[in-house]
């Protein structure tokens, strides 16, 4: 090698560590979200149906759940609130999710398929759409539930809205593990229903988790939406009943571990679900 080719070398610009999302990708997922956010918006009987459903659950059922309690029902209502604000962000998030299945169906992600972009930048994109409108649809019921006289400190507002995002991203994750499975709306439809329900009653979001038998007790640990619900309990309520917590044989979990568990969960269900994606020739 000359002088001149050494220093050449020298002086040529070393390579950029190259980004985990290039540009065009980064692009696509913030379009893809606010795409999402935009549908939400518009599609007011959604955002009323999401809103009415839980709000039954604590003022009707709640207050019915109420009769069979001993010395009334405030902190039976107060109990279940937590869970009410998830199953907002359940029915929201799925909704989110399963507009993958309307985009199939109907042609127009064949229209999103043919831009330079990957396709898990536009699995992402719709995450972090169905995250944000199952955030926002969870601190509308947050704020109807803090006006009717659930006590919360507003200090911790901004750990509950963390908390509600991290939930929201977990479930719209796996709505689109099962989206990328479907063709069909009925059949997501059918499907959300079959796993929803289940999930959600075994979370203890309507009820305590001790003195379960013990089948079930291990059924609600191996529960993801378990560990979305109970942060939102301690956070909220903690000052007000005594909220246990989830118990890992006499060990309480704590609750950032718990809130690392959901992202985890939401993170790998995504993941799945580009790995699907990305063989799929539609």
């Amino acid at each position: 090698m000359t002088a001149i080719d050494l220093v050449a070398a020298r002086h040529r610009p070393r390579p950029r560590p190259r980004p985990a999302l290039p540009r065009g990708d980064l692009r696509a997922v913030k379009i893809v979200w606010q795409r999402e956010l935009m549908r939400a918006a518009r599609d007011k009987p959604r955002l009323l149906t999401a809103l009415l459903q839980p709000l039954l659950y604590l003022f009707v059922l709640g207050a019915g759940m109420a009769t069979m309690t001993v010395g009334g029902g405030d902190a039976l209502r107060t109990f279940m609130f937590p869970g009410v604000v998830l199953m907002a962000v359940l029915f929201t998030s799925f909704s989110s999710a399963g507009s993958l299945v309307w985009d199939r169906e109907f042609g127009f992600m064949r229209e999103m398929l043919v831009a330079p972009v990957s396709r898990g930048a536009i699995l992402l994109g719709k995450a972090l759409g169905g995250a944000s409108a199952g955030t926002v649809q969870g601190a509308i019921v947050l704020a109807v539930g803090i006006a009717a006289g659930v006590p919360c400190r507003l200090a911790s507002l901004p750990a509950l809205l963390a908390e509600i995002y991290v939930a929201a991203f977990g479930v719209t994750a796996l709505g689109l593990l099962l989206a990328v499975r479907i063709r069909a709306m009925p059949s997501f439809v059918g499907m959300v229903q079959l796993l929803l329900m289940p999930l959600y009653f075994l979370s203890g979001a309507l009820f305590p988790l001790s003195g379960l038998p013990p089948w079930l007790a291990w059924a609600t640990r191996l529960n993801p939406l378990t560990y979305a619900v109970d942060p939102l309990r301690r956070t909220l309520l903690g000052d007000t009943l005594q909220v246990a917590g989830i118990q890992w044989h006499g060990w309480t979990v704590p609750v950032l571990l718990e809130v690392a568990l959901v992202a985890a969960f939401g993170g790998a269900a995504l993941a799945l679900a580009a790995r699907r994606f990305d063989r799929d020739d539609s």
